[in-house]
């Protein structure tokens, strides 16, 4: 009897932990234009013991649904968004997102090993092309550039959106480390802009990602969803929060180069873990 009241105290405990770092996850990353699936991902699978499948790859896009919304209306009320590199960008997100479900699909059983060495390889090339933007370029906050249609190179621009896309539903990310590199090398944008443009991307393609993930689940895992529905509420709502207050905070105290020394923090924290993780420590 006493074991089973520590036993339930103890999941308490970690519940509460675990909602704490979502709303935490929200915060930090919405002022980064990512939607927090890197973080919602290891949460939910080393905190919850949830395994990485489409049941929790869907919960953590729908998370990160939640974060893009209520980030990406805060940056789009302060114009910190390019419509014509989202007009042209979104010819490739989208068919990369149904894309990346049908791939989640087809790998079945071996996806936690391929999520986990994807991973790494997305956040080293997010890592890279961040730190040679930071070293190549000052902080541009008291003069801003203006992209203009004749800078964004559509191609390269597609492609690195549809790769955003594919990676996004793969890896139940929002895709904003690539997102927002890819706004920066292809369309020239600015770090507030190409962050708030990444946002509004994830505002169209992680909801699509969701809907087809789920659509394509085993029908066993529906009651995996079921009886954790209310816990999910919960979790949306505290990322509702976290985005919203964070969203306001970075865009009022922080500038753009403590953004970008943020984003590289965290992702860097989370390759290691992950490859910590594959190399059995």
């Amino acid at each position: 009897m006493a074991n089973g009241r520590k036993r339930a105290k103890d999941m308490v405990i970690e519940t509460l932990l675990i909602s704490l770092g979502v709303f935490i996850a929200a915060f930090l990353f919405a002022p980064l234009g990512l939607g927090g699936g890197m973080i919602f991902v290891p949460l939910l699978h080393y905190g919850l013991g949830w395994d990485i499948n489409g049941a929790l790859f869907a919960v953590s896009l729908s998370l990160t649904a939640v974060v893009s919304w209520g980030s990406g209306l805060a940056h789009r009320k302060e114009n910190h968004y390019d419509d014509e590199a989202l007009r042209l960008g979104l010819r490739g997100a989208l068919p990369g997102a149904l894309l990346g479900v049908a791939i989640v699909v087809l790998i079945g059983e071996k996806i936690d090993l391929v999520f986990k060495i994807s991973s790494i390889i997305m956040i080293s090339w997010a890592i890279y092309k961040t730190a040679m933007k930071m070293r190549n370029e000052p902080d541009k906050a008291v003069q801003e550039k203006q992209p203009n249609a004749s800078e964004v190179q559509p191609i390269p621009l597609q492609i690195g959106t549809g790769i955003g896309g594919i990676l996004s539903s793969v890896l139940a990310v929002g895709a904003g480390v690539i997102y927002v590199p890819v706004m920066r090398t292809f369309a020239h944008l600015e770090p507030r802009k190409a962050i708030g443009t990444s946002l509004h991307f994830m505002m169209i393609v992680v909801p699509v990602a969701v809907v087809a993930h789920v659509l394509t689940l085993p029908s066993q895992m529906y009651s995996k969803l079921a009886d954790e529905f209310i816990l999910i509420l919960i979790f949306m709502a505290l990322t509702l929060l976290g985005s919203r207050s964070g969203a306001k905070y970075g865009m009022k105290y922080l500038s753009e180069e403590q953004l970008m020394k943020i984003f590289l923090g965290v992702i860097i924290v989370v390759a290691l873990k992950y490859l910590t993780d594959l190399l059995g420590f």
